[in-house]
């Protein structure tokens, strides 16, 4: 029963890790863009949801909605004023830039809140528990964790697959010089790719917030976490990304039972093993 209970904490934590890594794919597979600050703009969402439950007094839920809508808005801000400008054949000026990003915003959040650690508290909802048998229980946060995961991914592969705006972004990652064609703006279409993905990392952002401590240094680790997701599932797989979170996860939750020191490093190990199976990842598009 024990390590049944822990196998179900690691699916849990997946379902953050998924989120944290359903941003990251959706900008790499529409633009075939790294961005370095993912995990700065996850820290970033967290300490959005802190301004905004602590000290503007809003009920979580509302927050949420806020912080969403705030960061898509400055998605489609940013990459229409500054990202658009250093997309190209070549990877490396976009790396640069989203690395001087990264940097910028966590000075930025250093000089604004300090390096103290913080989590923004949700009535209870945080500590409160299902209890499905004997001494199997789920805690309520991480199982919304989970179900907003799932519910994420199924609205970005409804989105991709049954819209037009989903044709429109299906097309700019298989041929962007056609987009012109179709009547679009490939520059607007990349912008609503990154205020969609912004959308995304604001609700993993919010959910990290209540879920855990963070401070304005964790960003590199939550893009770690959201690289390994995405490669394990599988580039161009969305729910491929949910699979490589849960992996992910489960891979953590175990070596956390074995050792406290374990946690990162099991789910490291979990990744190159995938990698040495299966380089492409486990449900990899097939090309072509």
């Amino acid at each position: 029963m024990e390590m049944i209970n822990v196998i179900l904490q690691g699916v849990l934590l997946g379902g953050l890790y998924a989120l944290f890594a359903a941003g990251l794919s959706l900008m790499f597979g529409v633009m075939r863009f790294i961005n370095i600050a993912h995990g700065d703009f996850i820290v970033v969402a967290a300490y959005l949801m802190l301004v905004a439950v602590l000290f503007l007094g809003l009920n979580p839920i509302i927050g949420i909605l806020l912080v969403v809508v705030l960061m898509a808005a400055v998605g489609y801000a940013g990459q229409r004023i500054l990202l658009n400008r250093v997309l190209d054949d070549d990877i490396l000026p976009p790396v640069l830039v989203t690395f001087g990003l990264s940097i910028i915003i966590q000075n930025s959040l250093l000089e604004t809140f300090s390096a103290d650690s913080q989590r923004v508290p949700a009535s209870g909802f945080d500590t409160a528990s299902l209890s499905l048998s004997g001494d199997l229980a789920v805690g309520l946060l991480p199982l919304a964790m989970f179900l907003a995961a799932i519910g994420v991914i199924g609205v970005l592969q409804f989105v991709f697959y049954n819209t037009a705006l989903g044709r429109l972004l299906r097309a700019t990652s298989d041929d962007p010089e056609i987009v012109p064609l179709m009547g679009a703006n490939n520059g607007h279409v990349f912008a609503l790719a990154t205020a969609i993905a912004s959308g995304v990392v604001a609700i993993a952002g919010t959910m990290l917030a209540m879920k855990t401590n963070f401070d304005p240094t964790i960003g590199p680790s939550r893009l770690l976490f959201a690289f390994e997701a995405v490669i394990i599932g599988g580039m161009g797989n969305i729910w491929g990304t949910l699979a490589g979170g849960i992996i992910l996860g489960v891979a953590q939750a175990i070596g956390a039972q074995i050792d406290a020191g374990y946690q990162i490093l099991a789910g490291h190990l979990a990744f190159l093993a995938v990698l040495i199976v299966r380089p492409s990842g486990l449900f990899a598009k097939a090309k072509g």
